[in-house]
């Protein structure tokens, strides 16, 4: 008979409810620590990211008013997250969780909430990563502050301490037992309780001063900078341990097999997570493959950021979590990672999307690269003339505008601006200064022909010119679709381009037709009895160019040239 789990009865409201005056602005927070004259808090509906330490003196207890106001809010946010809360069950990484054996309710339980065994879990981590256990990361040159807890774990010299009942040097009093939590030791977490209390239950310094140092080339950590320099000196890693599946320039995307260097992606991971809160993560690393970017110099690669993906997902997801590391952000390296992840989807033959549920640094990333594929493959479709082209002068015969329209132009010119044909000198850093080798052109163009057949440019799109009394004529592409027809040609889910064009504004402007008959003509008046009048979205190239020039879409950061696969 399943083990039976009970819902503990707690709620963000039973905490201290303080008011925060930070820059003269009065926020209400949510009291998780103190610590002499610092109290650590969580201010409410905001996330996690943001808690921090503050002074004493800039806190002080909130009213009664503000306090109901304060748990209104976060129940009604609790209410609006709660099938993403379910949905974080199904979305661990890089691993996925063991199988849910419900409960059986009993007499005496007919008061209590009966949970499933990963839910308990996960409600008891929620309880011991509420606080981060490092403030900040020494991570080569840089000194980043953290956001979210990471489960890194007990040396065995600390575990054997714990379940001997005496705290270590490290590990205050307190903190040698988690209540609700069952300890064992490192080698045999076989639940997510395990693996968290492994390493959130310790403490490495106190307020502000709790802080982790790991290895820039390899992602070891250490809990000392003594130790720390000593490793930095002796290590000899000078790029991740795999294959390179992309270079432009000194940019270079390597993919690492989780099965093949396990302490390497279990390292990666651990760091990862420091800047990840969705996402559960376990030690088995061996179903995933990481793909990760470096910014190369004279004597190394310096990572920037990484995604990890299934190695096979019967959800066709193409990947399952992505970070960029926090001095590197802001600079387009997010985008050519999800950039290629669709390029891997599109190489298998498949129509992928990430794992949910998304964050909302992911949600706005993912958003902004939709919205900018259907821009750019809406310019190109809504283009009588290829873009790099501003007139064609023809003499004799009339020409058909439609021979003049290249159907899959260049990618690099995607946006619609001109491309220099000047040559120009090389650079051997960012994303120039890499040589074009024979198989990506070889592979562009077998893309490229592959467009060519695709029935959105063989049969719905068409160009209507009207002839004015002056002699003159106005050529307009019309294209009669779905939305599955273009969710198909940028290699979207139907879902996911839904969602982008309402966001962007782009399903607003309807009007009523009838359906066209079965040889493809309009209704005609004397038919109107076989089909009811129907709304169809309108888009046209004046409201692209208005949401390209909203939402400032650029030009691909991917290079499909420099693809190594």
């Amino acid at each position: 008979m399943p083990k039976t789990f009970h819902a503990a009865d707690s709620h963000a409201g039973d905490r201290e409810l303080v008011v925060v005056n930070k820059n003269g602005i009065h926020q209400q927070a949510c009291v998780l620590d103190r610590h002499g004259d610092e109290v650590y808090v969580n201010y409410v509906n905001m996330d996690k990211r943001l808690d921090e330490w503050v002074p004493q003196r800039d806190v002080r207890p909130a009213g009664d008013h503000e306090a109901d106001m304060a748990s209104n809010g976060t129940s009604r946010k609790r209410k609006r997250g709660s099938i993403e809360e379910d949905d974080l069950h199904r979305a661990d990484s890089p691993g996925r969780s063991e199988t849910l054996h419900v409960g059986s309710t009993q007499p005496e339980d007919a008061g209590q909430a009966v949970i499933t065994e990963e839910e308990y879990d996960i409600q008891h981590g929620k309880q011991i990563t509420a606080k981060r256990n490092f403030d900040q990361v020494i991570f080569g040159r840089w000194q980043i502050k953290t956001w979210y807890s990471s489960p890194y774990p007990l040396t065995e010299s600390d575990a054997d301490d714990k379940e001997a009942g005496t705290p270590s040097a490290h590990t205050p009093q307190s903190a040698s037992k988690i209540p609700g939590v069952s300890r064992s030791s490192v080698r045999s977490h076989g639940r997510t309780s395990d693996v968290l209390v492994g390493g959130l239950g310790r403490s490495h310094g106190t307020g502000q001063n709790s802080t982790l140092w790991v290895c820039d080339k390899c992602f070891k950590y250490m809990a000392e900078g003594l130790s720390w320099e000593l490793h930095v000196k002796k290590c000899t890693a000078r790029s991740p341990p795999g294959r390179k599946v992309y270079q432009r320039g000194a940019h270079i995307i390597w993919e690492v097999d989780g099965a093949k260097e396990k302490l390497y992606c279990q390292n990666l991971s651990l760091f990862g997570k420091l800047f990840i809160d969705i996402k559960t993560l376990f030690f088995d690393c061996d179903n995933f493959l990481f793909y990760i970017l470096t910014d190369a110099d004279s004597q190394r690669d310096h990572v920037l950021g990484f995604f990890s993906k299934e190695k096979v997902s019967y959800d066709d997801y193409n990947l399952a979590c992505i970070v960029v590391l926090p001095p590197y952000q802001k600079k387009g390296y997010g985008m050519l990672l999800i950039e290629f992840s669709y390029e891997l989807s599109r190489r298998a033959g498949k129509v992928g999307t990430p794992e949910r549920p998304l964050s909302d640094l992911g949600l706005r990333s993912y958003l902004t690269y939709w919205i900018s594929t259907l821009v750019r493959f809406l310019r190109r479709l809504l283009s009588v003339l290829p873009p790099d082209t501003a007139q064609v002068v023809t003499t004799g015969a009339m020409t058909d505008a439609s021979e003049l329209f290249v159907p899959s132009p260049s990618r690099e010119t995607e946006d619609g601006s001109s491309v220099s044909r000047t040559k120009r000198r090389k650079s051997t850093k960012g994303w120039d200064g890499e040589e074009i080798p024979a198989s990506a052109l070889t592979t562009r163009a077998t893309a490229q022909m592959s467009d060519m057949t695709d029935p959105m440019w063989t049969t719905l799109r068409a160009l209507e010119t009207t002839a004015h009394t002056d002699g003159s004529a106005t050529t307009h592409v019309v294209v009669r679709c779905t939305l599955a027809d273009i969710a198909r040609a940028t290699n979207l889910r139907v879902e996911d381009a839904a969602f982008a064009l309402n966001e962007c504004g782009l399903l607003i402007r309807r009007r009523k037709e009838r359906p066209a008959a079965d040889g493809g003509a309009e209704t005609g008046a004397g038919e109107q009895g076989r089909g009811e009048e129907e709304d169809v979205v309108v888009v046209t190239r004046e409201m692209v160019e208005a949401v390209a020039k909203e939402r400032e879409v650029k030009r691909m950061c991917l290079d499909l040239n420099h693809v190594l696969l």
